[in-house]
């Protein structure tokens, strides 16, 4: 096929936080040099922000570095942290407050700031273009280009396929996009960025990535109830009934909203479990339905979170390009926070690829990138929450919390844990763990699946190949649904995948037109029998102010 072949010096895939980042930056270095450098950005939503979902509070310490007079420039940072309490959920209506000085100093907010990542994103690309970074929105980066070892830049997608794989009236081959370097930061699990991790073997010597599922809902509620600033975040209930890990996080924004969300570890073990469902009644809990009771949910969305921390970072650099922010996995979960991290690991990275390009390099490996990431505040922050995650999966929330209390409050711990177990590898047989009745949604508070994914604006075209594939379809009913009772019916947050039967038998069914790209199934599916790749640009969640 003849595609259309233009050249750039750098290509960035993704326009989130640490994509844009690399992008502002290696454009600001261009220009104090008096250099012509040209930088594109593909970003697979409808817009810059279209697809960004996170909690999100958010330390400022990068984006100070890439725009010092951010808050005269207008960046949407509008409402500091004025509180932060924690809770443990103890039943369906206990809790107990955790004293200010027990928190692990990680999780104090002081001088951060609760914002919409989307509108951040958004404000970050408006950046890149007054800088001259040109900006695909629509456009997914389907393939990657390699050539004599190295990457040499992207394939777009292809416009206008029908579900059968054959081309429509309106077909329009995607275009290659050729540079010296290319930036893969595409977010959590990303669809490259895994491919790269496994070609190059990026993850040798490396713990298995962990992932967690978050779902948020964005709410107006009673002005009476607001307190702009407020942070709550929290533990065990419900998840501690299913034996499972994660918690909660509830922010007071601006304009009388709160945005509400439930991080589930997708280490769990027992099939049964919903996600969705362990969200919804984790909103009848007092301590989180004092503020959304009389109040409307706006909006809904699901993406999953790379929370492996240090140990399951992999190299990040390979001949022609890098993987930064969550693509790689740069994320201080011990925080909660990844924003300023991604973002740093952007800005190390547009460092390094100017010197190279100034340097005529082009397609070798920046391997001067490790060195410099590694003196960075952000790998000193990563390697100082090293034993979070590892703490948490092997020791449960209450003595994983104390051994993280110690080792963040008293003294760091001398040696690092490990947790080398695949979340996908950690599921029971269903006949071996209890299932779990989760209540009716009441249409007040909690809420069905489908109404969920309506509100989140989800959309793809309608006759395109189905994104979500099985390398094997007869396994969900062979495999998965005797031993597993098929849970991807269950881990999914928005209704994507189901068991149908009718006069014929039992089927397989897959909704594709419902998938909000969380990419929890090609995380979480027990056979690892699915792959997520990237659907016609444009489609997917349009959040507002998410």
């Amino acid at each position: 096929m003849q595609r259309e072949v233009m050249e750039y010096d750098v290509v960035i895939v993704g326009g989130g936080p640490a994509g844009l980042s690399t992008a502002c930056r290696i454009k600001q270095l261009a220009e104090a040099a008096g250099q012509e450098l040209s930088v594109c950005l593909v970003e697979k939503g409808s817009e810059v922000g279209a697809h960004i979902l996170s909690g999100a509070v958010i330390e400022d310490r990068a984006l100070t570095e890439l725009f010092p007079d951010w808050k005269e420039m207008g960046a949407p940072l509008n409402v500091p942290v004025k509180g932060d309490e924690v809770y443990f959920l103890t039943s369906n209506e206990k809790s107990i407050k955790t004293p200010h000085w027990m928190i692990p100093k990680p999780m104090h907010n002081d001088g951060n700031y609760i914002v919409s990542l989307g509108n951040v994103s958004r404000w970050l690309g408006e950046q890149a273009e007054n800088l001259g970074v040109e900006i695909y929105p629509g456009f997914t980066a389907a393939e990657y280009i390699v050539e004599d070892g190295a990457i040499k830049g992207i394939v777009t997608g292809d416009m206008g396929v029908g579900h059968d794989g054959q081309p429509k009236d309106e077909y329009v081959p995607g275009m290659e996009l050729r540079a010296k370097y290319t930036v893969f930061a595409e977010g959590c699990r990303g669809h490259l960025g895994k491919q790269l991790i496994a070609e190059f073997k990026l993850d040798e010597g490396k713990d298995p990535q962990h992932y967690g599922i978050g779902i948020k809902e964005l709410w107006d509620i009673d002005p009476a109830k607001h307190e702009e600033g407020l942070v709550l975040h929290g533990a065990g209930w419900p998840l501690s009934e299913s034996d499972s890990s994660g918690g909660f996080f509830l922010y007071h924004a601006e304009n009388n909203q709160v945005v509400v969300g439930l991080i589930t570890d997708l280490s769990y073990s027992n099939p049964h479990v919903s996600p969705f469902d362990e969200f919804q009644r984790m909103k009848h809990h007092p301590v989180i339905k004092q503020y959304l009771e009389g109040g409307k949910r706006v909006s809904y969305g699901a993406r999953a979170i790379t929370k492996g921390g240090l140990n399951c970072l992999p190299k990040m650099t390979f001949k022609g390009g890098l993987v930064v922010g969550c693509d790689a996995g740069t994320l201080n979960f011990a925080k909660i926070k990844g924003t300023h991290t991604a973002m740093k690991s952007g800005l190390v990275a547009a460092e390094e690829l100017f010197k190279a390009i100034q340097a005529g390099r082009a397609n070798d490996e920046v391997t001067e990138f490790t060195a410099a990431f590694e003196a960075s505040w952000a790998h000193q922050e990563l390697h100082r929450s090293r034993n979070f995650g590892p703490a948490m999966h092997k020791f449960g929330t209450f003595l994983g919390g104390a051994v993280n209390y110690i080792d963040q409050n008293i003294f760091p711990l001398p040696f690092t844990l490990h947790d080398t177990t695949p979340d996908y590898a950690t599921l029971k047989p269903a006949a071996e763990c209890a299932k779990i009745n989760y209540p009716k949604p009441d249409g007040k508070i909690s809420f069905a699946k489908l109404d969920s994914v309506f509100i989140g604006n989800v959309n793809h075209a309608e006759d395109q190949p189905c994104h979500l594939k099985l390398t094997d379809a007869s396994i969900p009913l062979s495999v998965n649904l005797p031993k597993w009772d098929e849970p991807a019916q269950r881990y999914c947050p928005a209704g994507v995948y189901e068991i149908v039967e009718d006069e014929n038998g039992k089927r397989f069914q897959i909704n594709s037109q419902n998938c909000v790209h969380c990419k929890t199934c090609d995380i979480k599916d027990p056979s690892q029998n699915i792959t997520w790749v990237t659907p016609e640009g444009a489609g997917g969640p349009n959040y507002p102010n998410m």
